[in-house]
Order: structure tokens, then sequence, then C-alpha cells
């Protein structure tokens, strides 16, 4: 039995795990590790703290502080790297158990459609869509017949009607001018008979006239 069998779990009697099972035993690990990583830098702070208290006081407990300290370091060091080992395999197996799951739907998606086309038949397929064609085809036709408009056998010619049309808007036109040509006009004033004076010296001139307009007002009255 091999170390990582050991520690998965494994034998030749038992069957490996599966990558769910995996992928928690690296998980549990990697908690594992970071508890261990947290202690061991406590346990460095103290060491520090230690050193530089006994440095003036007591060199050999100070030096011993120190190679505690060195010794944690390292071993922080170690975790650090196994640590990093862990997780690249972690996200290898969560990788690998994606593209697993992944596959298998799609195998199962492609037995679907198998299944689903086992009864399906290529040439049937291409007659029924040329028999839907035609019978959407024939479907218009049948529209367009019943749309068009039914004159019983008279058809007329457009341009005639559109003559005839403007004759009666004519006639109607002139009637309209000769009833506005025989109502009776508004009676004006009569235009007196009597001629006005030709125009005399400038001075008698305007008496004359003024003797005239008055005359020719009292006439019209």
């Amino acid at each position: 039995m091999t170390f990582w069998e050991n520690i998965l779990g494994g034998g030749k009697g038992r069957k490996g795990p599966s990558p769910q099972e995996a992928i928690q035993k690296l998980r549990e690990t990697e908690e594992m590790l970071m508890k261990k990583q947290e202690y061991l830098e406590k346990k460095i702070d103290q060491e520090l703290q230690n050193a530089k208290k006994n440095g003036t006081k007591n060199k050999r407990a100070a030096l011993q502080a120190l190679k505690r300290k060195k010794r944690y370091e390292k071993q922080l060091t170690q975790i650090d790297g196994t640590l990093s080992t862990i997780e690249f395999q972690r996200e290898a197996l969560e990788n690998a158990n994606t593209n697993t799951e992944v596959l298998k739907n799609m195998g199962f998606a492609a037995k679907a459609m198998k299944s689903a086309h086992e009864n399906m038949d290529i040439d049937k397929v291409d007659d029924l869509m040329q028999d839907i064609t035609e019978q959407q085809e024939l479907a218009q036709e049948i529209s367009d017949a019943i749309s068009k408009p039914v004159g019983f056998g008279e058809e007329f010619d457009e341009d005639e009607l559109l003559a005839e049309l403007d004759e009666l808007a004519q006639e109607e036109l002139d009637k309209s001018l000769l009833e506005i040509g025989g109502t009776e006009s508004v009676p004006l004033p009569s235009v007196p008979s009597t001629s006005l004076p030709s125009r005399p010296a400038k001075k008698e001139e305007d008496e004359d006239d003024m003797e005239d307009l008055q005359r020719w007002a009292m006439e019209a009255m």
C-alpha cells in the first residue's frame, strides 16, 4: 500500500475514492494546515518577544528563543509549500470532476437526441415539409380568391367613370354661377344730369364752384 493510498484510505481490495471524496479530503487537509500556520505564527511572535526580553539579561535564553523561532519559521515555510501543492491538486481534481460531469451530461443529451430521432425518416420529413408548403400555397390562393371583389360579370372603365364625374362637377359649378348672376343688384344713387361749369379765374372760380356745388346738391335731393 502506497503512502497516498494509506492517506486516502485506498487499497487493493477497495475501490478508489471518487473525485468528490478526494476534493473533500484535500479541503479538510487545507483547513488543518492553515490552523497550523496560525499556531506557528503565534509561536514565532512569542519566541521573538522572549529573545528581546532576555537579550540583555539572559543571553543563553535569548539564543534558545531565536533557535526555536527559526525552527518554527522553517515549518511555516514547509506548510506554505504544502498548501500550494494541495491547492493545485484540488483545483485539478475540481476541473477534472467538472469535465467528467459535462461529458456525462453531453452523453446523456446525445442519447436522448438519438432516441428522439430514432423513429424519424428524413425522406418522410421532406415529404411532410413539401405537403405543408403546398397546403400553405393553396390556403393563400383561397384567401386571395375570397378577398377579390366580385362584380357579377360587370366590368367598368375607370377612366370613363372619372370623366363622367368631372362632367357632373362642372354642371354643378355652372349651375351655381347662374344662380349668383340671377340675383337682384343693389340700387345705386342716381347721377345728376347737370354738368359742372368750366373753371373761371381763381377767386371767382372758387365762388362759382361753391354755388354750383350747393345747387347740384339741392337738385340731387
